[in-house]
């Protein structure tokens, strides 16, 4: 490879761990088969300005809705719903209600607490208040960081070895 190349190389491969950082990498969701429609985002996420939050079903949502987005939630959104299964934390007690507010909460931490990520068309809804129960613990905004300090020591420890290699290969 000439000068130019390596350049060039060494780029992407910076680009590639960047993007897998934000997450751009990872496997995006099918959003033509989302059940529910979905709101343009706010211009930003203001939820966490008073501290913190966490999505949950509204109880006045109609049991379809809440059937349907707790299906979208566990299925095709990716969410982790293995405690809402017999013998999980979660699953007693055992009501729509509950489980949906599981799910919903689940996926509202996992895409960084943002108002639509609690729409769930309209059966979600942002609490202060902690809904976690008995053995059934929620998680909270401030603890479920999507970029933790370890996962950014890796990434530099990466980054730093691809540049190391490309100024290496450039002085060669």
């Amino acid at each position: 490879m000439n000068r130019k190349e390596l350049i060039v190389h060494g780029l992407l491969i910076l680009g590639w761990f960047i993007a897998s950082a934000a997450g751009v990498a990872q496997e995006e969701k099918a959003e033509s088969v989302t059940p529910i429609p979905m709101l343009s985002p706010p211009e930003g996420n203001m939820t966490f300005i008073d501290g913190v939050t966490w999505c949950v079903a509204r109880p006045g949502a109609p049991q379809e809705d809440l059937q349907n987005a707790l299906d979208w939630a566990c299925g095709p959104g990716g969410a982790d719903c293995s405690q809402l299964q017999p013998g999980g934390r979660c699953y007693q007690p055992d009501t729509l209600l509950t489980h949906a507010s599981y799910a919903f909460n689940i996926f509202y931490q996992q895409n960084g607490n943002s108002d639509i990520a609690c729409n769930f068309g309209g059966a979600g809804a942002i609490v202060k208040r902690d809904p976690s129960f008995g053995s059934c613990k929620f998680l909270a905004s401030e603890t479920s960081a999507a970029f933790s300090p370890t996962l950014g020591r890796a990434w530099m420890a990466m980054v730093a070895a691809s540049l190391n290699l490309i100024a290496l290969r450039l002085r060669v």
